[in-house]
């Protein structure tokens, strides 16, 4: 019996990225792997897509190169974000799955959210840098401005992979929790024991507000300096999910205020220049887009990919990677990553 062909083409990823060498043995014992070469991919895909099983990556895909797929069960976007690059209502018409790997990120990003949280609370990296220059602070007068998580006012923008590994980590501090999303039913938030709010009254009433939030052609600076300046003073802003959702130049004037404290893993062009101002602009914990980037989390992604994989191969449906919704997947538009 020939063995299902599996067309390889996981730029930035790789496959020694996402899977272990263990995994990567199962992968060519079940599947037949075609490289995409660096060169002429187009005609690549033009002259191969019709053997192809899966796709694994996230090329340009429109319906001409897809009509050619008369065996294509499966698109797995190992990039993890859903591009406007694929032609997703041939797709869903061809019943061809369009899944991607970004649950593997969650529990990273959720635990380093958690860990920014604190060291913003409790000063915990500027007292660690005082320490190293012999400008420390003993006891009360080293925490004057700090607080306890306990009890605050959360506010989460975003009820997506990232809100749900969060709140299991924020409900032993506090169960005052809000979330907004507007693509979430609101009876699934208030089932769950928290409140769906707008915008308004999040940035009006949240202590602590962690953008967790995928881009849309609808949400691109949506936080801007009129929801920023209803910040009150000693509040935390954090963003973990993706730059272009927050206006960077009005969160920038709203911070050099001095009266609220931000974290961020992104910003809006990555690697961020060596001369750029916001590094030296105070108040900010800074973070260069490491949130999810573990081994554990790369090598997660190939354990999901293969079980996936074997799910469509028995024409069952996926349950381990995020399946792209047709209503909302042209929707999505977030810049792919440039480094692992």
């Amino acid at each position: 019996m020939k063995k299902p062909i599996v067309i390889s083409d996981p730029f930035p990823r790789t496959l020694d990225l996402i899977f272990t060498k263990e995994k990567t043995k199962e992968l060519k014992n079940k599947y037949k792997i075609l490289t995409v070469p660096e060169k002429n991919k187009k005609k690549f895909y033009e002259n191969n897509i019709d053997k192809a099983t899966f796709i694994l990556g996230q090329p340009d895909l429109n319906k001409k190169i897809l009509s050619k797929a008369k065996k294509l069960k499966a698109i797995i976007n190992v990039e993890s974000n859903f591009m406007n690059n694929v032609d997703y209502k041939y797709c869903f018409k061809k019943r061809i799955h369009v899944i991607a790997t970004s649950p593997v990120f969650s529990k990273p990003v959720a635990e380093i959210a958690l860990g920014m949280t604190l060291s913003l609370l409790r000063n915990i990296h500027d007292a660690h840098f005082d320490f190293i220059k012999g400008k420390e602070k003993y006891g009360l007068e080293s925490n004057l401005k700090a607080s306890l998580l306990s009890g605050k006012k959360i506010g989460l923008i975003g009820f997506g992979d990232l809100a749900r590994s969060l709140y299991p980590l924020l409900l032993p501090f506090t169960k005052d929790i809000s979330i907004y999303d507007p693509w979430v039913p609101k009876k699934i938030i208030r089932n769950l024991g928290f409140k769906s709010i707008n915008l308004n009254q999040i940035f009006k009433n949240c202590e602590i507000i962690y953008v967790l939030a995928a881009v849309t052609t609808k949400n691109k600076n949506l936080i801007d300096k009129k929801l920023l300046n209803k910040l009150n003073s000693n509040s935390l802003f954090i963003l973990m999910s993706r730059a272009a959702v927050v206006n960077f130049k009005d969160l920038i004037k709203r911070v050099k205020k001095g009266d609220i404290f931000v974290a961020t893993d992104v910003f809006p062009q990555e690697p961020v220049k060596k001369n750029d101002p916001i590094r030296k602009v105070k108040n900010i914990l800074f973070s260069a887009h490491r949130a999810g980037a573990l081994k554990s989390a790369f090598f997660n992604m190939g354990n999901i990919v293969l079980k996936d994989m074997d799910l469509i191969s028995k024409n069952l449906q996926p349950r381990h990677c995020k399946i792209a919704k047709l209503k909302t997947v042209g929707l999505l538009a977030s810049k792919p990553v440039a480094i692992n």
